[in-house]
């Protein structure tokens, strides 16, 4: 039987930082009131020709060397992320692939927001446990400063630029193998998070109106309340169905949206601060790109080893929500 096993991270940060005292100058805000309330202290923003697709190969590059893979090996891209290169088509994924040489193989976008990299995850295990593929190239990459309202202080604080990305690759060894992956989704809260224009349902009568409504929009007091209660059950949910104690994991790398957020989680599940990764001060929140950017920030500063079990744990607007078991199995 064939595993799916987490072969490798790599990631992407642009080079230019904007911080809160610079966002002060922007909008009616602090670096006081932005700490106080989400952690974040700044967050990296792509060049105005620095595409998501530009960040994405670059983030691959990384987990491909990083593999011991050739890239010919390659047989399938998913890029997960809500800035693609272009609206609808052709996909951020297949863009990735052609700039990184990978020829004709298999390649789409999913749209699951923050929860973006859980599910390609997922996605990328079942072709792999099905047979019909071998080596996947999973990536989460997000240009959101391209949707992000800088007049509007309660979503421009939190988001920021940058890509991550894997290889997931078919095993004999069950021990290497993704444990389990965990998504759901539930329309009823769309509105809390999302951009209104775009699509079929949202027909504007001015080219001011559509381009207003092409920013990420959020009702932030009731995303939280959701958030909290959705990752903690989420995640007691993985944890017991595997029968795997809170204590057990190496590294619990959450969403990185809120540091509050991810306070009152990793409480609620008794994690230590040491099993918590945090990188939200650092980069703000990346939606598909936070979890691989986070996973990549502790492999990079030597505290990611073979052998150690990651717990992943998502969630985003659709709203959507997901968890995931995953060793670190890397072939080198």
């Amino acid at each position: 039987m064939a595993y799916a096993a987490f072969r490798s991270i790599g990631a992407y940060a642009p080079k230019k930082i904007l911080t809160n005292d610079e966002l002060s100058k922007m909008v009616d805000t602090s670096d006081e009131w932005i700490t106080k309330r989400t952690g974040i202290k700044e967050r990296r923003i792509a060049a105005k020709n620095e595409t998501t697709s530009d960040m994405g190969v670059e983030a691959s590059k990384k987990a491909i060397e990083r593999s011991g893979l050739d890239k010919s090996e390659i047989d399938m891209v998913i890029c997960a992320t809500i800035s693609p290169d272009y609206f609808c088509m052709p996909s951020t994924a297949t863009i990735i692939s052609n700039k990184l040489g990978l020829g004709n193989v298999t390649a789409f976008d999913i749209s699951a927001a923050c929860t973006g990299f859980v599910y390609i995850l997922s996605i990328a295990k079942a072709f792999i446990e099905s047979g019909m593929k071998k080596n996947i190239l999973i990536v989460g990459a997000e240009k959101l400063s391209a949707i992000t309202d800088y007049t509007d202080r309660g979503t421009c604080i939190l988001f920021g630029d940058g890509a991550g990305a894997a290889i997931i690759s078919a095993t004999e060894n069950k021990n290497e193998a993704i444990i389990d992956v965990h998504t759901g989704a539930d329309g009823t809260y769309a509105d809390l998070l999302m951009t209104p224009n775009g699509g079929s349902g949202s027909a504007h009568d001015s080219l001011d109106q559509e381009a207003g409504s092409c920013f990420m929009q959020m009702k932030g007091n009731e995303t939280f309340k959701v958030a909290v209660r959705t990752l903690t059950k989420d995640v007691v949910e993985i944890l017991e169905a595997n029968k795997i104690e809170s204590s057990e994991i190496n590294h619990f790398i959450p969403h990185q949206a809120n540091y509050r957020i991810i306070k009152a989680v990793g409480d609620a599940l008794k994690m230590k601060d040491e099993q918590v990764v945090l990188t939200v001060g650092k980069f703000g929140n990346t939606s598909g790109a936070s979890i691989p950017m986070a996973m990549n920030e502790i492999y990079e500063n030597g505290l990611l080893k073979s052998g150690e079990l990651m717990l992943l744990d998502a969630f985003g607007g659709g709203l959507t929500w997901g968890s995931a078991l995953v060793p670190f199995s890397p072939l080198k």
